[in-house]
């Protein structure tokens, strides 16, 4: 696994993790959600429950490191989690789960999505080629899968090996599929390693809608190009995907983007000036609200993650600042907004609600 693609995101950084402490912004928030082990994806059900994917905090292994030295350890501890009538109970638990010794940076259960009462579609981060995954023993890692209503799941897609046999971007096999968009013709999902958007029919057949390109480093540090790495995906009331970018190492702060997706056309820059992106969501009055794992000029600093509305013209406002690694953001009907906090720790995880 080459951990300058960033396939496995969250496994970098690790040792400037700490509890945010300096959450603050212009709109109050609430915790509404707690105890949550890596939380990452956020999604409401059409009965307006909110639901969120756990991508665990691993195992016992089997264990194994990395090209750049990270252990990463497997156990079936990813679950799905529903907040619903004021109560937070988990419905899903025993996905598989891969993460650092002490139960942080997991990759499992990532983003969730739901297709009207159709059931949620859950991605299965992997960070790595077949090799890796055969090494952590798991079978769901790189796919997508689909939980309906009763708690039960399936694998829908392989993702993984769609990379392996395709490889869109024409680099080394590596996928991460990372962010999904669920609607009646099918699922959209941005393979964050494979720098590639993705398809996916109801019969569960991949196709490459879109690769994203290198984009050249303005530093002295690393290499002279640096990965796309896509991580999430959205539709906009013009009927075009969105998808927000993290960049590869070394995580330039503005240098990331997000673009817009048309059928058949290369992707074009949207809006610049991001560093981190993780999750992109659309209210109703068209404002693009953008999550940022962190903000600051080194790495992956910790209470420097920024949830920030983003109008058609690209100009934008902070809603919230100081958050710690946040992973996602989800608008209810009544147009609260929902964030993650503290996105990469094992028990530690948080949902805010926040009132505009």
């Amino acid at each position: 696994m080459n951990s300058v693609r960033t396939a496995s995101i969250f496994m970098t950084g690790m040792g400037f993790l700490a509890l945010a402490g300096n959450v603050s912004g212009q709109s109050p928030y609430e915790v509404v959600m707690s105890g949550l082990d890596n939380p990452r994806g956020l999604a409401f059900a059409p009965n307006e429950a909110l639901y969120v994917a756990e991508a665990g905090r691993g195992g016992s292994g089997p264990c194994l490191t990395s090209g750049s030295g990270e252990k990463r350890c497997y156990g079936r501890t990813g679950a799905i989690t529903r907040l619903w009538m004021g109560k937070q109970s988990r419905v899903v638990e025993g996905l598989e789960s891969h993460a650092a010794p002490d139960g942080s940076s997991a990759a499992g259960p990532n983003d969730i999505s739901f297709n009207g009462v159709g059931g949620a579609y859950i991605t299965m981060t992997l960070g790595g080629d077949e090799a890796w995954k055969a090494g952590l023993g798991g079978t769901s890692f790189g796919t997508v899968i689909k939980m309906a209503a009763s708690g039960r799941w399936k694998t829908v897609a392989d993702i993984l090996h769609h990379e392996a046999t395709q490889n869109p971007d024409g680099r080394a096999v590596d996928t991460n599929p990372f962010g999904v968009f669920a609607e009646p013709g099918g699922l959209f999902v941005a393979d964050a390693g494979g720098n590639s958007l993705l398809g996916v029919s109801p019969n569960g057949a991949v196709e490459t809608l879109a690769v994203f390109p290198p984009l050249t480093n303005p530093t002295q540090v690393g290499p002279r190009s640096v990965e796309a790495v896509p991580t999430a995906v959205a539709r906009g009331a013009d009927g075009a995907l969105y998808v927000g970018q993290l960049t590869g190492f070394p995580f330039v702060q503005g240098l990331a983007n997000i673009y817009r997706v048309l059928p058949g056309l290369e992707p074009v820059v949207h809006c610049s000036g991001f560093k981190a992106i993780m999750d992109l969501a659309f209210a109703a009055d068209g404002s693009l609200y953008v999550v940022e794992n962190a903000t600051s000029a080194l790495f992956f600093a910790p209470d420097t993650g920024r949830l920030s509305r983003v109008a058609p013209d690209c100009s934008r406002t902070t809603v919230l600042s100081g958050l710690d690694r946040p992973t996602a953001v989800a608008v209810g009907a009544d147009g609260a907004i929902y964030v993650t906090n503290h996105g990469v720790k094992a028990g530690a995880g948080e949902v805010l609600k926040i009132t505009p």
